[in-house]
């Protein structure tokens, strides 16, 4: 084993270390629930003592807010926000309260399976575990090619500095695009509105070959990534949305800044509206860096 080797060898094993601490005490969150004993209740003082250590790290919120700025597919119908009462009452107390309608498919959110391939999972549908689990972040440089398709090739060169993704993981890709957010015309390559902008659109997405390695050759159990859609801009029949689809595997669009992620170690929670037979769900998803030490 040469030099290089060793040291790759050794941080990947640390990662794998991080990688499954950070796993094991998201899984717990998602599953398990606390059970006194017959005829006990256990204090608030106890029961924040008995989950503290699974919260302990650096949270990080992967979602852009739901705004009139939000930026939404060209036919979609755009985030509204309406005032219904803000102000104090005739009885004396402050009272907010508004309306708000959008498209499932806008802002940071998740395409359920249904939404490509009939039959299979809408956004009600998903398993939790589904969508909560290790996570990893694939920085992909894309230059001024802003039609780029991830390809099979970039995520094997990332796996030879970082590893194999791991089974079950949650792949979410970083092209740098967040940052350009909520600039339309740069962010998906027009600002206009209505059938024939979706001509103009462009943005990186991950190649169909790319989609099918994900699945058959890595078992991965959701991907994301900081664009508009999964598929490039100038896709016309959203190949990888439907590889994905058929197998079930769900996808989280329009997802925030990712670069503050390290590659492997981190987990991910991705949780939609749960919206009976959605096609899509607007999403919170943050993620979770545990402590070095």
């Amino acid at each position: 084993m040469t030099g290089n080797t060793a040291i790759l060898a050794t941080a990947t094993r640390r990662s794998s270390l991080a990688h499954l601490a950070c796993w094991g005490a998201i899984a717990l969150l998602a599953g398990c629930s606390h059970s006194p004993g017959a005829g006990q209740r256990p204090t608030p003082f106890e029961h924040s003592a008995s989950i503290q250590p699974m919260w302990q790290g650096q949270w990080i919120d992967l979602t852009h807010e739901f705004s009139t700025r939000a930026i939404y597919w060209p036919t979609a119908k755009a985030f509204e926000h309406t005032e219904v009462f803000k102000g104090v009452t005739d009885k004396g107390f402050f009272y907010a309260s508004y309306d708000f309608a959008a498209s499932e498919h806008g802002g940071t959110h998740l395409d359920a399976p249904i939404h490509f391939s009939e039959g299979q999972l809408g956004a009600g549908d998903i398993p939790l575990q589904q969508l909560i689990g290790p996570g990893v972040r694939i920085e992909v440089m894309i230059g001024a090619q802003r039609n780029h398709q991830i390809s099979v090739e970039e995520i094997t060169r990332w796996e030879q500095e970082h590893g194999q993704i791991p089974d079950s993981s949650i792949v979410l890709f970083d092209t740098g695009s967040a940052a350009l957010w909520p600039d339309k015309e740069r962010y998906m390559g027009t600002a206009e509105r209505g059938e024939a902008a979706v001509a103009k659109l462009a943005f990186p997405g991950i190649h169909p070959d790319a989609a099918l390695f994900l699945i058959q050759q890595r078992n991965v159990k959701a991907v994301g990534i900081d664009t508009p859609s999964l598929d490039y801009g100038g896709s016309v029949y959203f190949h990888t949305h439907q590889i994905l689809f058929q197998q079930n595997i769900p996808g989280f669009e329009n997802v925030a800044d990712l670069s503050a992620l390290p590659p492997t170690g981190f987990g991910v929670i991705a949780l939609p509206m749960k919206i009976k037979h959605g096609s899509g769900a607007p999403l919170r998803i943050i993620a979770l860096i545990p402590p070095t030490d």
